[in-house]
């Protein structure tokens, strides 16, 4: 029991630390002067998850058709303003794509950056969103253990980083994933337009090799800055490159799964059944657009909006 309290009180004294170093400059901004939101909604996600589909069981499917064309076309906008403030912010700074430290000064464009920053960690939260619309159209398979893990955790780890490092290199992936994010839900949104849209939509497969190039670039970068000894916090450039290895892992099992296994000759007609594996970010698979946007399941009726 001593060995426990020793262990706690060394966490709270960690974490009061820590604080001393955090970055002031976001301490009163909305959900950054405690982590306890930012926990409160992850766990609040995770009994959804748990809770979601026992309420959906004995229910009829949600459409949400709309409110999937208004979701998604909202995260374009709000990936596409995080991606522009980035850039734009970053190149009025004169930050290098190479090594770039934390300014933490009030200077106009570092506080511009670390405001996108923020807003990319609070799309982050907004995301969570992914999940519910799966859960309430009675798409279980979709939520994977990757479409979960990304979630959940990126909502986290960027607490931690616009807390501690809202600038400097933060914004070399961050600049990425939101421009993936701008095409990737302009994909979901236009799937959700409807099956007419169905054959301008030929590259899904795309996005996923996209996205795990940017994992590689992450980890290079990453370790370019730790060969180089770039004075940003080496903490955050080995917790870079262990997460971009864990996708990495998971995507490639993905990629495998959904576009190079091939079928198996014993499903009816010789079609291809989606295998219910998910694309980290909406998780959507190859089939789903197609039964979500026009086709009715073949048991009962599903909810309107």
């Amino acid at each position: 029991m001593e060995v426990v309290t020793h262990f706690v009180n060394d966490t709270v004294e960690f974490y009061k630390w820590s604080l001393s170093i955090a970055d002031k400059r976001v301490q009163n901004w909305p959900f950054m002067s405690s982590p306890l939101p930012t926990l409160a909604i992850s766990c609040l996600y995770l009994l959804f998850l748990w809770a979601g589909p026992r309420y959906m069981q004995d229910r009829q499917p949600y459409t949400l058709r709309k409110t999937l064309i208004v979701y998604n076309f909202s995260m374009v906008v709000l990936n596409f303003y995080i991606a522009k403030e980035l850039l734009l912010g970053s190149r009025a700074a004169g930050y290098s794509y190479l090594c770039q430290p934390v300014n933490y000064s009030k200077d106009v464009n570092e506080v511009r950056i670390a405001s996108a920053l923020w807003w990319y960690y609070i799309s982050k939260g907004v995301e969570f969103l992914d999940t519910v619309f799966f859960i309430l159209r009675k798409k279980f398979n979709q939520v994977s253990f990757l479409h979960v893990y990304h979630h959940c955790t990126m909502f986290i780890l960027w607490w931690i980083g616009i807390k501690w490092v809202p600038g400097g290199q933060s914004f070399f992936g961050a600049t990425i994933n939101s421009s993936i994010h701008v095409l990737m839900y302009g994909y979901y949104g236009l799937a959700a337009l409807g099956p007419q849209m169905q054959k301008y939509l030929w590259w899904k497969k795309y996005l996923t090799i996209i996205q795990m190039i940017q994992f590689h670039v992450t980890i290079g970068h990453a370790g370019y800055s730790l060969y180089t000894g770039c004075p940003f916090p080496n903490w955050m450039q080995w917790a870079l490159i262990g997460y971009a290895v864990t996708f990495i892992i998971l995507f490639a099992n993905f990629y495998y799964h959904a576009y190079r296994r091939k079928p198996s000759s014993s499903h009816k007609g010789g079609k291809p059944v989606a295998n219910g594996n998910s694309v980290v970010t909406n998780g959507h698979s190859k089939v789903e657009e197609v039964e979500d946007n026009g086709k009715r399941q073949k048991k009962g009726r599903a909810k309107r909006e």
